[in-house]
Parts: structure tokens; sequence; C-alpha cells
């Protein structure tokens, strides 16, 4: 669970970006910040590390977003490195997901696949998980190629494991057990 200050930092990038009407946008964008921390320590461990000047993680973040994000992404990107919280950008990213489905009153499905997938797949994907928790779906798609083929889905606490890596690690549980 988010503790305050994520919470609070979630909730003021939120209603700046509700106020600036690109609520969606920097939505997405967060969400993409918040896979790429998650996927590269060396990212993570840059933008949290006290001892480096914030001009070293400043072009860091400019190489991260310059030019492809909203002002106010990378506006509060910079803001939350620049007051020591480039380790909490995940987790503040993803409460502000959350928040924000929570607000067109839908649930958050991370769905990791070793492929890009289509839209009618992720569609597909979207009615069937809402089917299953009882509540629209907002899927967001983040190649993983460790699962070998299949899909993960995360929603909330709940997660469908359908991975290839999965399988047959019970495969060889199974055969060795």
């Amino acid at each position: 669970m988010a503790d305050e200050r994520i919470r609070g930092y979630a909730a003021a990038i939120f209603e700046l970006a509700r106020g600036e009407d690109v609520l969606e946008r920097v939505e997405g964008e967060l969400f993409r910040v918040a896979r790429a921390l998650d996927g590269s320590d060396d990212l993570k461990n840059t933008l949290s590390d006290n001892r480096l000047p914030m001009q070293r993680k400043q072009s860091v973040i400019d190489d991260l977003l310059g030019g492809r994000a909203h002002s106010l992404t990378t506006a509060f990107v910079s803001f939350a490195v620049g007051l020591g919280r480039g380790g909490d950008l995940a987790d503040i990213a993803d409460e502000f997901t959350a928040r924000s489905a929570a607000e067109r009153n839908r649930a958050v499905a991370e769905v990791r696949s070793a492929i890009p997938l289509d839209d009618a797949t992720i569609d597909r994907l979207a009615r069937g998980l809402a089917a299953r928790i009882g509540n629209q779906v907002e899927v967001r798609v983040v190649i993983d190629e460790s699962i070998l083929g299949g899909l993960v889905a995360t929603v909330g606490d709940t997660v469908i494991d359908g991975s290839v890596r999965t399988r047959l690690e019970q495969l060889r549980e199974a055969v060795t057990g």
C-alpha cells in the first residue's frame, strides 16, 4: 500500500494533469516511466542516488523523456527527482495510474507479454478481465521477453499467470518432484 507521501505526490500530479486536461496522456507516460524504472536498476539507481548532481540526473531525464512526453510529465519527474524521490517514482506513477483509472470507474490491468499485442487482442483481454473482476478494465501492456510466451495479467492484488515460463516451471517440478 502506498504511503502518505507517495499518495500526496500522486494526488498533486493527478490534479495538475486533470486541470490541464491531459490526464490520460500523463497517465500513459508515467506508466511507461514506471516500467522503465522497474526494468533498469541502473536507471533507478541513477535517479535516486543523492550523491549525483541534479544536472546529471536532469540529463538522464531529458534523454528518457525529452520531446516525447508532455511538459507536465517531464516537469513532475524532474521535480520528484530533485526532491530526492527518484526511488519512489515507480510507486508514485502506479498510484497515479490507479487514481486516474478509479476516476473513470475502471481498474488497471498490467499485462506482460513476450510480444506486442494488437488492438483486437487487447480488447479481448479487457473484456475477459472485466468479466472476471466485475469492473471495466484498462489494459496496459508491458513487453517482457522473460515470460517466453503467453501472458501474465495483474489487476490490483490479483495475478493471472498464463505464461509459458510458469508452465515450464510447473512441468519441471512435476517431473522432478
